[in-house]
């Protein structure tokens, strides 16, 4: 009798914790990560509180950042020129003229080591900087590969994207895009990543299994921030140039339509399903929703500064940044009204946010 009584005990216990287990993972599932730039730190946002719970320090000037699939690592790189006190190597299929060239090298160069750029890879469970990896120049976006092996790092000084290997941590290859790369994507099928290259108006399709690039798209003014639709057909592109959201076949590589945003269009996001686009606008403190299949469009003032925009894979709220103050507004996804504002230690920049 004691035995069956002490066998039911174990069980309930043992179901007990695995509730729990169950709770703590599902609350951790639901985490934002915010680089504070110059702050030098990460903030860590519970969403369902919306209460910044922790930080992540030790980081100088981190402006891009991207979660590993897993969520177990965030990476992210700071805009910041790093002192190497090690010669970054050439990589693989690099000649020693272009990797002179990408560092500066020639009459107007400036030192290797003035020209390096640092990634931070930093464990989610603990928040502390797990390896720090060397690339060649400061980090404006970051990407991780959905299958978790590469960091992708964007390098506007250096006109090109460098690729780390998480599990090794070295340089794999430098891959020259054109002036002033600025966001990664990547397609759903996993072969290519998109560069936008705002100095020429270019988008870069980047093969991933050979780093080479195997087309560039021209749509252009000043391409920044991207998103794809869910079907891969479409590429939503902000144009920094004429205040427009400019949408892209992929299959022809033909600007197909333009949405006007306003001044500085900055943010870009679509809704899970792939129907509704947001978009902010700097320069006219606005934020702009429009419904692809109608085109019927909503926008409201947002002020100061609309920044860096995500939307939420839990519950499809809005997460908005400011340029010109430390807050992240979370916003209604139909309305746009203000649900709530998060005071950070910083300028919030490009946002991470924990799948389901």
């Amino acid at each position: 009798m004691k035995h069956r009584r002490h066998k039911r005990w174990l069980v309930v216990l043992t179901a007990s914790i695995t509730m729990s287990l169950s709770l703590m993972a599902a609350a951790d599932s639901n985490r934002v990560y915010v680089p504070m730039g110059m702050a030098d730190s990460v903030g860590v946002i519970d969403l369902a509180s919306r209460q910044v719970t922790s930080s992540m320090t030790g980081t100088v000037n981190t402006h891009g950042s991207a979660l590993t699939p897993d969520g177990q690592y965030l990476v992210v790189g700071s805009l910041t020129v790093h002192k190497s006190e090690v010669p970054v190597s050439r990589p693989e299929g690099i000649t020693e003229d272009e990797h002179a060239a990408h560092h500066g090298g020639g009459t107007a160069a400036v030192s290797e080591e003035s020209n390096t750029g640092l990634l931070y890879v930093v464990d989610t469970a603990t928040n502390a900087i797990a390896r720090k990896l060397e690339v060649p120049g400061p980090v404006h976006h970051v990407l991780v590969t959905s299958d978790g092996r590469y960091a992708v790092s964007t390098h506007p000084m250096g006109g090109g994207i460098s690729i780390v290997d998480l599990d090794t941590g070295t340089l794999v290859k430098s891959v020259a895009t054109g002036p002033a790369p600025n966001f990664i994507v990547e397609t759903g099928d996993g072969q290519s990543l998109l560069v936008s290259n705002s100095g020429n108006g270019t988008i870069s399709e980047v093969d991933i299994e050979h780093w080479f690039v195997k087309r560039n798209l021209r749509v252009g003014g000043g391409p920044e921030h991207m998103v794809l639709a869910p079907n891969n057909e479409r590429l939503y592109v902000n144009n920094g140039a004429s205040g427009q959201v400019l949408v892209v076949e992929l299959s022809s590589g033909a600007v197909a339509a333009t949405y006007e945003v306003g001044d500085e269009p900055h943010g870009v996001d679509l809704s899970d399903d792939g129907q509704i686009l947001y978009a902010t606008s700097k320069g006219s403190n606005r934020i702009v929703r429009i419904e692809l299949a109608s085109g019927a469009r909503h926008s409201v003032t947002l002020a100061p500064a609309p920044y860096h925009l995500a939307v939420s894979p839990h519950n499809g709220q809005l997460l908005v940044t400011s340029r010109s103050e430390s807050k992240l507004w979370v916003l209604d996804p139909e309305s746009l009204d203000i649900i709530d504002e998060i005071p950070l230690k910083g300028i919030g920049h490009q946002i991470s946010l924990e799948s389901h």
